[in-house]
């Protein structure tokens, strides 16, 4: 059973605490059964705009539209959106299914049609043989499970998700948001979910918004992000970035460190930093001039650090333990078709 899909756009949304602006003139659409996450630091405004979105944040300025109906000032009982806030929210005096099946209660659905849903949403998700449980005598990954099938059970045409996996340990939350995802695609409700978490982001979205300080700074699918982030915040904000500064030079970049680099594309400002991830950097014979300065293992790699020539430093991954010692000269190559260059501010 899929669920009825409907997009949602923000059209210039304003969020305001007193003097603060907490989301500034904010455009975005996101499709109609698309898995969409909103990706930030603390405080950047993700959970404020998903909060708006539900309801429960009244906006300062703009529009709020979900399938093409404006639905700004509308209550969030009256929203075609269900919310799973990151603490689940579950009444703990209900069982299970009684917490489930609140939602339809509210709706006066008929009492066949209830039990029917309930067991299908429990069901769903793992939970068919907790229903007469209470939510206190769950583990964490449990009460989410829960609730996501109460959000699930009303059939909404929007899926607003607050961090749901934040409190769990790591390997739960890895489990957990497989899980979601696989959830999400077999129902087919749109989905807007919110983290910090850029690993979940990366490995759960269609698309994502890269969110600072209330603004948008790159939309993009997860690859587009990674590989072509396009400012340095968004660079060094998902995974690890070596941001190296240096001038364009007709169709040449030439770093600061003494290499020269050949771009397909000039870009127009003459000062950029060129972007190579870790995994494309390598120690090699020929190539930047460089100290090793420490090397960390960390399980399925070593993580080297070295300080170039002008004083800045990079990181590389790489499988093998160096054979460089600390205090050690040692040239850096990297795969060129993997730089990609941003501008310097």
């Amino acid at each position: 059973m899929s669920l009825s899909q409907k997009g949602v756009e923000l059209r210039s949304l304003v969020c305001r605490y007193g003097p603060v602006e907490a989301v500034r003139s904010m455009d975005l659409a996101i499709a109609p059964g698309e898995f969409f996450t909103l990706l930030g630091p603390s405080g950047c405004g993700k959970s404020t705009t998903l909060q708006a979105i539900g309801g429960f944040a009244p906006p300062s300025g703009g529009q709020i539209l979900v399938g093409g109906q404006d639905i700004t000032h509308l209550p969030p009982a009256r929203r075609p959106t269900n919310y799973v806030f990151q603490n689940y929210a579950l009444f703990p005096h209900m069982s299970v299914a009684e917490n489930v099946e609140y939602g339809l209660k509210r709706r006066k659905v008929p009492a066949a049609e209830r039990r029917e849903r309930v067991a299908g949403e429990l069901k769903r998700v793992g939970m068919q043989d907790f229903a007469g449980r209470r939510p206190g005598r769950l583990s964490g990954g449990q009460q989410q499970r829960v609730a996501i099938a109460r959000a699930l059970v009303t059939r909404p045409a929007v899926l607003l998700l607050d961090e749901p996996l934040s409190a769990l340990d790591f390997l739960m939350r890895k489990q957990l948001r497989e899980e979601l995802k696989t959830i999400q695609r077999d129902v087919g409700t749109t989905t807007v979910f919110v983290t910090h978490d850029q690993s979940e982001a990366l490995s759960m979205s269609d698309r994502i918004a890269v969110m600072n300080a209330g603004r948008i700074e790159q939309i993009g699918t997860p690859d587009e992000i990674y590989e072509r982030p396009q400012t340095r915040f968004v660079a060094e904000f998902i995974g690890s970035a070596n941001l190296l500064p240096g001038t364009v030079v007709s169709q040449s970049f030439v770093l600061d460190a003494g290499v020269t680099v050949r771009l397909a594309t000039a870009p127009e400002s003459r000062r950029c930093l060129l972007m190579v991830r870790p995994e494309h950097m390598r120690l090699a014979e020929a190539g930047i001039a460089a100290t090793l300065t420490k090397c960390t293992y960390v399980g399925d790699h070593h993580e080297i650090l070295a300080t170039l020539a002008d004083g800045g430093t990079v990181t590389l991954k790489q499988q093998e333990r160096p054979a460089f010692s600390r205090g050690a000269a040692c040239r850096i190559a990297f795969d060129e078709t993997k730089a990609y260059l941003i501008p310097a501010n």
